[in-house]
């Protein structure tokens, strides 16, 4: 994949999946942003999910994207959802939307986090039909995106940038999953000397953000 593609792809996200698993999937940073996208992609399912043991699941994969969960925690949890999102279980016959939503959910806790991103991205997230903003194929693109960045033009941050303002804005939109203020972080970042266009104009667009965003991350050295 070349840089022209990976910022202009809208409607494959499976393609950067898979540029993303080819170069990062064997590092603990991009297995985490992996896990995290797929975790992302179900907080958007969140009201479509019809059982909180779902809900559970996938809190539970963000715990051991952030290395506070262990990999058994995850086993267990994929152990108490796996069978929810079957045909033959208690949501098989369900609507569309539910069903993408089940299997969203169950797919995070997949011990390889390449294969979780995998399926999410796959699914088909129009059927959700949620009025306040289409997700589909261009939105899961532009969420990649926002976890990870450009890969083909990595930043490394000033340390003059951390100031204390900058790091704990970051870290309270982090901890609250609340990203509202990026364009708050970018004037923060922008006081402190940063004139990177690139994490600047991240910060002031228009998202999607989650956890794992890429600018986010840098700030916090989550990597």
């Amino acid at each position: 994949m070349t840089e022209a593609e990976w910022l202009c792809e809208t409607t494959r996200p499976v393609l950067l999946v898979d540029h993303t698993t080819r170069s990062l999937s064997r590092t603990n940073a991009g297995r985490r942003k992996l896990r995290l996208f797929a975790c992302a992609a179900a907080r958007l399912v969140w009201d479509v999910l019809p059982d909180d043991r779902l809900r559970a699941a996938v809190e539970v994969a963000e715990r051991v994207a952030d290395r506070r969960a262990t990999g058994a925690d995850l086993a267990a949890a994929r152990v108490a959802v796996a069978g929810l999102a079957a045909d033959g279980g208690p949501y098989g016959k369900s609507f569309a939307a539910v069903r993408v939503a089940v299997d969203v959910a169950v797919a995070t806790t997949d011990s390889r986090a390449s294969a979780a991103a995998f399926t999410v991205a796959t699914r088909n997230f129009r059927q959700l039909d949620q009025p306040e903003e289409e997700v589909g194929s261009a939105y899961l693109c532009r969420l990649l995106r926002s976890i990870f960045g450009n890969p083909f033009r990595p930043v490394t941050p000033d340390p003059r940038w951390l100031t204390t303002p900058v790091v704990t804005l970051a870290a309270t939109m982090y901890d609250t999953r609340d990203f509202a203020p990026m364009p708050i972080l970018a004037d923060a970042l922008e006081e402190a000397g940063c004139e990177d266009a690139g994490v600047l104009d991240h910060c002031r667009g228009g998202g999607p953000h989650a956890r794992g965003c890429w600018v986010v991350d840098l700030v916090l050295g989550k990597g």
